[in-house]
């Protein structure tokens, strides 16, 4: 899985270069994310290529979360493509994890 990152301020903005976040791929998207958090605990997903996520993938990005907040963190969301956004607000990914349009406003939110 590639994940780029590009430092603006003290936040990463992390760009998910996968069109599926699933079962086949989380373990390596957690050992990505694990070098990232060494860096900074101010985080932006930016997942305008992600397509298609399942629960696995869901539960990797409340993982993520949740670590980032033993580290006094935050984890955003943007660029978040429509059949994603409405399966987080499905499942109410969307009151855990704030999600934004784009990456100017996920970026302004800390």
């Amino acid at each position: 899985m590639e994940l780029s990152t590009e430092k603006i301020g003290d936040v990463t903005v992390v760009s998910v270069l996968t069109e599926v976040l699933d079962a086949s791929n989380t373990e390596e998207f957690k050992t990505g994310f694990a070098s990232i958090l060494n860096e900074s605990n101010k985080l932006v997903f930016e997942m305008s290529h992600v397509k298609l996520i399942d629960s696995s993938g869901c539960g990797t990005l409340l993982y993520c979360q949740k670590q980032l907040n033993k580290l006094n963190g935050a984890l955003k969301l943007c660029g978040v493509q429509e059949t994603v956004r409405t399966l987080f607000e499905l499942i109410r990914i969307d009151r855990v994890i704030d999600i934004f349009d784009s990456k100017e406003e996920a970026l302004k939110a800390f």
